[in-house]
């Protein structure tokens, strides 16, 4: 999901050393990171006469990326790194929301093990530059939001970000989860992932799925909380919602979204602006709690919450098999508890 509140923080940039530091980073990389390959993505890769099989992949920007042999030393948007994390792929270096205050794992990281990858940043508009330099990667990956735009990449960065090494994006406005979940297998393939797990993973997500036709009769809400705003989501510009509503759930469409398409404002006044059986609730580290939500007299008075049918949205799943069976199958535990309201 967009960032509800995306107060454009000044970047803490590279400063002293930064050309020096972009000289070592041509000399070459490093040793790689256990992900190895010799096979193409999706088809696309070519012959190489000076490093044998070839590397080439075409991200949702159209841009075609070409190495002569495959990415080893990846760097990836903790989004990007939990979905290629749980199809074999580790990289080297996350970026975004990982680390919560008290030290412990962010829940957007999914299964990656941050004591074994560097921190590039961990707040919007941050990114260490330096130390991303200094890793000397092969390749950046991160998901897009809009059109050309990497997510959790500063544009005041982004110029020298790209001299460093080749960025892939994997476009989620638009599509379904299963379109997304299924690039980043494609992708993981191709870095020579070893897959193991995915496909009883597959399964247990394709369970899940089939039963999320029989909650047809509820209308549910998804939101988000700020302090002084409830954000209703619409749901074609999501890739869990939109997999949600294929499926056969019933998801309010909000009558009018702000600029952007992403969701509508409104006032916690005007919380029961949309009627719902069952509301789920962004649990992102950014958004309200429930409890502090229930604080807000409108909110705290609206049927879904009076009966208790208030249950998490995990709003960034990672999108592998196993972050979303994970996902679907905690909601669909919630919804056998809700039942259709008067």
């Amino acid at each position: 999901m967009t960032e509800p509140v995306l107060a454009r923080r000044g970047f803490l940039g590279a400063a002293a050393g930064l050309a020096a530091a972009l000289a070592l980073a041509a000399c070459g990389s490093g040793s790689g990171t256990g992900v190895t390959t010799t096979g193409d993505a999706g088809g696309s890769a070519s012959q190489s006469a000076a490093a044998g099989t070839a590397w080439t992949y075409t991200d949702d920007r159209g841009k075609k990326i070409e190495q002569p042999k495959a990415p080893s030393r990846v760097v990836a948007q903790v989004g990007s790194a939990a979905a290629l994390w749980d199809f074999g792929v580790r990289p080297i270096a996350v970026f975004g929301p990982h680390k919560l205050k008290d030290g412990s794992k962010d829940p957007q990281v999914g299964n990656v093990d941050i004591t074994k990858v560097e921190g590039l940043g961990n707040v919007w508009d941050e990114f260490n530059v330096e130390k991303y330099i200094s890793l000397q990667p092969d390749l950046l990956v991160s998901n897009m939001y809009l059109k050309d735009t990497l997510w959790y990449v500063p544009e005041k960065s982004k110029a020298t970000i790209e001299q460093v090494a080749p960025t892939l994006g994997i476009m989620l406005t638009g599509k379904s989860a299963t379109d997304v979940i299924g690039r980043y297998e494609e992708l993981a393939r191709s870095l020579g992932a070893d897959m193991r797990g995915v496909p009883e993973a597959k399964a247990r997500f394709e369970a899940a799925t089939k039963e999320l036709a029989s909650f047809k009769d509820l209308k549910v809400l998804m939101m988000s909380g700020g302090p002084d705003t409830m954000w209703v989501v619409n749901p074609p510009e999501y890739p869990d919602i939109t997999h949600l509503t294929k499926s056969g759930l019933t998801v309010v469409t909000p009558s009018k979204v702000d600029e952007g398409g992403f969701f509508q404002s409104l006032s916690w006044e005007n919380a029961d602006t949309y009627e719902a059986d069952v509301i789920l609730y962004d649990t992102r580290t950014q958004s309200l709690t429930p409890e502090e939500m229930k604080k807000k007299p409108t909110f705290a008075k609206l049927p879904a919450v009076r009966a208790g049918q208030l249950y998490p949205w995990r709003a960034e799943a990672p999108f592998s098999y196993q972050g979303y069976a994970a996902y679907l199958e905690e909601l669909v535990a919630n919804l056998k508890k809700a039942s259709k309201l008067p």
